[in-house]
């Protein structure tokens, strides 16, 4: 079921000091930014071979990311995304398995315009999980 690791998500206080950090000190290729009213942030995409970082800012003081900005100022690790061939299957299968779905589980589009659920952190050892139907 699981697939290749999409991106490591970094809540950051600022998305522009945090992308200039990645261009100007690592020699990154990082996007431009974009605001995704819907998730309540405004991301940037670093390109690696393998992967990419997303590093986002929130989107209005009712952002989800807000408060784990509150209990971390700096920023930090906010969560793994991995790819699914059948985001529906997958679902569903974690469904049979207890797994906790954030929501109702019906996916949302997601930065990267392909639909996206999140599972919660209880469940998968302390971490949120995203995943993109790939």
């Amino acid at each position: 079921m699981i697939g290749r690791l999409n991106h490591v998500a970094i809540a950051v206080p600022d998305v522009e000091a945090a992308a200039a950090v990645y261009r100007d000190s690592l020699g990154a290729t990082v996007s431009a930014p974009v605001a995704l009213g819907e998730h309540g942030v405004t991301v940037v995409f670093v390109d690696m071979p393998n992967s990419k970082i997303e590093l986002m800012e929130p989107l209005g003081a009712d952002s989800p990311i807000a408060a784990f900005l509150e209990r971390n100022p700096a920023g930090g690790v906010h969560h793994v995304c991995f790819e699914v061939a059948d985001l529906g299957a997958a679902v569903e299968r974690l469904r049979s398995t207890g797994a906790r779905i954030i929501g109702r589980g019906e996916p949302k589009i997601g930065a990267h315009g392909k639909p996206v659920v999140f599972l919660h952190p209880k469940y998968f050892l302390g971490t949120l999980v995203e995943l993109e139907e790939a």
